[in-house]
């Protein structure tokens, strides 16, 4: 074998050589170099170009970026017994690569491990605490109240919000504590916590729902029953207008009517009066007009012979009877 072959071989040998003992880092990651599956020396947290011993020494890059958890719902109780389906999501990132590597490998185990921490601690922190502590932050909320409530159902408490202590915030500081402590020694360090979405579970809503159509039930039947009572109201003052209009109608009526037979009687009299004539035809035709209404049929009268009623029945002769015809 020729000198010049030897000499591209022995190259190509350094180059291969060197090729397999060189990697780069960048930025986004971190490595822990292993030989025959151990770890060796110090994680490399450096970007750049690296070394390594060739074949026996592997490069294994862990991610060196915030990551994301984004656990799937799941139901669980609170203190006031009521189940909830609850969703977080959390940001994480590796620390101390060389610890992460030791228990967890890879970000696949990384994750099912802050499944099991971060929905264990989110379970407890909401056994403990009620509803509203969870889905509500503001201590000092005021709500918008209904503004036909009156004094007394203010007073009941109707619309108003249930006071809280602590509130989401404080919930989620304390899943986040109680978790950060428990990944630290996974090499992980815990950035964030954060609830996305609080459901009612399907077996609670119902009742939920009963409650809120109960209470605007309440305020229904009151509505109505103020309703019936102005109905009532204007039934009564419409009674009562109406009695006086046609008390009032009558009255007028009356007045009227009296009027007019005053003024007949003013004009009787003015007729009547011309004469002495005249006032015995007056006396002769209403004396007449009288007779028809005092002398039925079968009416019997019992009169003095100077009485004003007998004195024009004294003229008057009796109708000869068939007998003596």
């Amino acid at each position: 074998m020729n000198k010049p072959a030897t000499l591209v071989a022995m190259l190509g040998a350094l180059g291969f050589l060197i090729f397999s003992s060189a990697y780069t880092v960048n930025e986004r990651e971190q490595v822990v170099i292993t030989q025959f599956g151990k770890p060796v020396g110090e994680p490399v947290t450096e970007a750049g170009l690296k070394f390594k011993l060739p074949f026996i020494q592997s490069v294994n890059s862990i991610d060196k970026r915030i990551l994301e958890w984004d656990g799937n719902p799941s139901d669980m109780p609170t203190k006031d017994k009521l189940y909830i389906s609850v969703d977080l999501f959390a940001r994480w990132r590796i620390t101390d690569p060389l610890q992460y590597f030791l228990r967890l490998r890879d970000e696949r185990s990384a994750q099912s491990r802050l499944d099991d921490i971060l929905g264990s601690e989110t379970r407890n922190a909401v056994a403990k605490h009620e509803l509203i502590e969870i889905v509500r932050t503001t201590k000092a909320r005021v709500p918008l109240r209904d503004a036909l409530l009156t004094e007394a159902e203010r007073e009941m408490d109707i619309g108003a919000l249930v006071p809280i202590h602590k509130g989401r915030e404080q919930v989620e500081k304390e899943i986040f504590t109680a978790a950060a402590n428990k990944v630290r020694i996974f090499g992980i360090e815990l950035l964030d916590i954060r609830f996305k979405r609080i459901n009612y579970n399907a077996s609670v809503r119902p009742k939920i729902y009963d409650r809120m159509i109960s209470e605007r039930r309440q305020i229904a039947e009151r509505f109505l029953s103020e309703g019936n009572g102005e109905a009532a109201r204007i039934r009564g003052n419409r009674e009562r207008d109406l009695n006086k209009i046609q008390s009032e109608a009558y009255r007028q009526v009356e007045e009227i009517r009296g009027e007019a037979d005053a003024k007949a009687t003013e004009i009787y009299a003015s007729a009547y009066n011309q004469s002495p004539e005249a006032v015995a035809l007056y006396e002769f035709t209403r004396t007449l007009q009288a007779y028809p209404s005092i002398i039925g049929q079968n009416t019997t009268l019992v009169l003095s012979t100077d009485s004003d009623l007998f004195k024009y029945l004294k003229g008057v002769a009796p109708e000869p009877s068939a007998e003596r015809e």
